[in-house]
């Protein structure tokens, strides 16, 4: 783990260690709140929350975030090794994400095919290289200040050794997705790929190299 911090406006970006449940209940919510319409939000709280708990329990994963007044306003979950991380996530919460599943699938049964594929994530998420995958950024919707995004990014460069791993890596939609995909290219990512999901989802992969 690490233990840098820095200040935005009265904003600290740090590395959220040994987190309180309330503060994992809280980026949960953050999640569902940015995001309404994802995929994994419409698995629900339990799945995403611990999806969430999985980052902070991995040895080589973590989530950092912005906050003002022990208020959490957004977050970076990211991993080192992030096929281990699917793995271990499986391994230790295998029971809770099966009837969370099952919930979503019953509700949504279009999902099925999607949740096979989320369990045999970490085989598609292996590469020759070392690196670490920003898996998830979000920011409060609700607050005006900007440049929260900019300085969780920055945050994980700055803790990214890069004489060890390639790059940092990313994927987001590339339809109707512009301020998003504008965003990473502003913050020095470069497109490395694009490719369609077997739903027939465009995506974009981004990778930033120290």
């Amino acid at each position: 783990m690490q233990y840098l911090e820095s200040t935005m406006n009265n904003i600290i970006i740090r590395e959220l260690n040994n987190p309180a449940k309330s503060q994992l209940a809280r980026i949960t919510k953050l999640h569902m709140r940015a995001f309404p319409y994802f995929f994994l939000t419409q698995l629900g709280f339990s799945f995403l929350n611990t999806l969430y708990t999985g980052y902070a329990e991995n040895a080589e994963s973590g989530i950092i975030i912005a906050e003002k007044k022990g208020k959490i306003l957004g977050f970076i979950a990211y991993s080192k090794d992030y096929s281990s991380f699917y793995k271990e996530l499986i391994k230790h919460h295998i029971i809770k994400f099966a009837i969370c599943s099952f919930g979503a699938a019953v509700r949504h049964p279009s999902y099925v095919k999607r949740l096979l594929g989320a369990f045999k994530k970490s085989d598609s998420v292996m590469k020759a290289e070392r690196y670490v995958e920003l898996a998830s950024i979000c920011v409060d919707p609700r607050i005006e200040c900007k440049g929260i995004g900019t300085a969780l990014i920055d945050y994980l460069k700055e803790i990214v050794d890069f004489k060890e791993f390639e790059y940092i890596n990313l994927e987001t939609d590339a339809n109707e997705n512009d301020a998003v995909n504008k965003f990473y290219l502003k913050n020095g990512f470069i497109l490395s790929r694009q490719y369609v999901t077997a739903e027939g989802r465009r995506m974009n992969e981004y990778q930033f190299r120290g």
